[in-house]
């Protein structure tokens, strides 16, 4: 009996948080409108970056940076970045949930930490959208430097 009042309670609450999702994308928003034969028909979303590689120079190790890569929606459709994945734990982003209206600009913000990092570092954050094609790559780029102690009351000294 427990089991089915689990499951019923399981059931109301997956229907509502799916019904609340919709509100705020909808099917017309995730159909690509490209058949097979490469025609298409009807407009598309079109992701367009201000630069898709942001350079963070010389940063010292352990720092964690962010950068904003600005974009906009240069297409005729709403435009949905439905993942951001970085290429690694140390990148990590942040991207709207919602849909960006055509003409409309927005960011996505990556955190990239150097903890445990040195020398020429790129790393790569791959977005998932609904444009053609699906896929968009950004980029970021450091130069991190080991921190030597220069003072030496730093240095540890001998007993």
């Amino acid at each position: 009996m427990k089991a089915i009042y689990l499951l019923a309670i399981s059931l109301i609450l997956l229907t509502s948080s799916c019904n609340e999702h919709s509100k705020e994308i909808s099917t017309n928003d995730v159909m690509n409108t490209k058949s097979a034969d490469g025609n298409t028909h009807g407009d598309l979303p079109e992701i367009k970056f201000e630069e898709e590689t942001h350079d963070f120079g010389r940063i010292t190790q352990g720092e964690k940076v962010t950068y904003a890569f600005k974009f906009k929606n240069t297409g005729g459709a709403n435009l949905i970045i439905s993942s951001a994945n970085g290429s690694c734990g140390c990148t990590v982003p942040e991207y709207p949930k919602k849909p960006i209206l055509p003409g409309e600009e927005a960011v996505v913000n990556v955190v990239f930490s150097s903890e445990g990092k040195s020398g020429l570092v790129e790393k790569s954050v791959t977005l998932v959208t609904n444009c053609e094609p699906s896929t968009k790559i950004i980029y970021i780029k450091a130069n991190i430097i080991i921190p030597t102690s220069a003072n030496p009351s730093e240095l540890p000294t001998a007993h």
